[in-house]
């Protein structure tokens, strides 16, 4: 009589199974990771899907599947890295409790660290050096971040003066003296930075926390003199 085989275990291949299924889920993100990774260091027009593809270990009609075409993917990465993140900012700022001044040294700080110290920082300076040529990214951005971001600034400025803590201000003129140097960073950060010799390094803290100064001593209330 032949010896019987040894069954195998009914869900052997659970595991295999399961590993498949943690590799699809993982998709999207390795995608978004890898085609954050090359927007920034090639820009938009000489980025191709097949080495997005590449990097994050697929093949482009893996790729496709999860994204249309190389615009619906930039717009992914966008919004994963930047856009999405305004539910969770402007609920920051409807906790804030301390004064004016301390939100907005708290905003340039925490954009900072959230976005500037990360690679998401190389975004701004390839939307600002490829808008010409692609103003449907242009379109995007301008709706997807400047203007959330422009009403959360307004809203830190109006708060301020709603608590008798700045003086009057034009709020539109105001928001982007708060804007422009942060580009000024993001755009030295990926551009002079890189190339710059020792003694011309700049510490963006140092940097953020000397701007913050000199607008704050513009806008808030004037005290009694000593």
């Amino acid at each position: 009589m032949p010896a019987s085989r040894p069954l195998a275990p009914p869900d052997s291949d659970a595991e295999p199974r399961q590993r498949r299924a943690r590799r699809k889920e993982a998709r999207p993100g390795e995608l978004l990771d890898a085609a954050l990774q090359l927007f920034v260091e090639k820009g938009f027009a000489a980025t191709r899907v097949e080495e997005v593809a590449a990097r994050a270990g697929v093949s482009k009609g893996t790729l496709f599947l999860y994204f249309p075409s190389k615009e619906e993917l930039f717009k992914a990465v966008v919004r994963e890295n930047i856009a999405g993140r305004f539910p969770e900012w402007n609920e920051e700022l409807a906790q804030f409790s301390g004064d004016s001044a301390e939100l907005v040294r708290y905003c340039l700080h925490t954009w900072w660290e959230r976005v500037g110290m990360t690679p998401a920082s190389g975004i701004t300076k390839l939307v600002m050096s490829e808008a010409g040529m692609f103003p449907e990214i242009a379109a995007f951005y301008q709706q997807e971040v400047i203007e959330p971001g422009h009403d959360l600034i307004r809203r830190i400025l109006q708060r301020g003066m709603d608590r008798g803590e700045f003086r009057p201000l034009s709020l539109e003129y105001a928001v982007y003296s708060l804007i422009a140097p942060m580009i000024f960073l993001l755009m030295w950060k990926h551009s002079m930075a890189p190339c710059c010799p020792a003694t011309e390094v700049i510490d963006p803290i140092g940097f953020i926390d000397n701007q913050v100064d000199l607008l704050l001593r513009g806008m808030l209330v004037p005290g009694p003199t000593a």
